[in-house]
């Protein structure tokens, strides 16, 4: 039998129903759940989207991720401090939107997702300047290398370059999939109260 979504079951809070979904997803597919596209644009307009991990997500905390302040998608952030998110979980015909502004997490807050990471990837972080032009992987390997040696240890400081954001999103979009293309979309907006509205929108 196919799923249903509808407007008048979902939870009131978004991010409940979020959670519930999520949930789904991680049971069907396990860590690639946490796979999700964040898109920015540049201060001129120009769009840019890439994948990302989701690292966290409430009505406190919006929708979190972490990266390099130096990379394509920090300048277009600081330029542009919005974003607009895509979930996709084919395994349970689901996907989910998001868009709103965006603010960079406190850095303690940074400091504890970073040592929760695996010394490997720690590492990798530190020394890759991303977005930036290599010659070539010896040279990236290398400065793996290097890093490693000045770290040699599990105490790898948190770089003044890499941390969190925080997206707030003003509008959540669910939608489900059905069959012949009459797919179910259901749209929470943000109102000016600060409580949500939920409209059915056409597939």
């Amino acid at each position: 039998m196919t799923a249903e979504l509808d407007e008048r079951t979902v939870d009131p809070d978004p991010f409940v129903q979020f959670a519930r979904w999520y949930d789904d997803a991680v049971a069907a597919a396990g860590e690639q759940a946490d796979a999700m596209v964040v898109a920015t644009a540049s201060g001129d307009g120009a769009p840019s989207a890439r994948m990302v991990l989701l690292r966290g997500f409430g009505a406190d905390l919006g929708f979190r991720f972490y990266t390099n302040f130096d990379s394509a998608k920090g300048h277009d952030l600081v330029e542009n401090p919005r974003a607009a998110l895509v979930l996709h979980w084919p395994d349970v015909g689901r996907q989910v939107r998001a868009t709103g502004a965006v603010t960079r997490l406190d850095p303690a807050e940074s400091e504890q997702y970073w040592r929760s990471r695996p010394r490997l990837s720690r590492l990798s972080a530190r020394a890759s300047r991303q977005s930036a032009p290599v010659a070539s992987r010896a040279e990236l390997e290398a400065e793996v290398a290097r890093v490693a040696a000045e770290y040699p240890g599990d105490d790898i400081p948190l770089p003044p370059f890499w941390g969190g954001y925080r997206v707030d999103p003003e509008a959540i979009e669910f939608w489900q999939h059905r069959d012949d293309r009459l797919h179910d979309r259901v749209r929470y907006r943000r109102g000016d109260g600060g409580g949500w509205r939920i409209d059915r929108l056409a597939p």
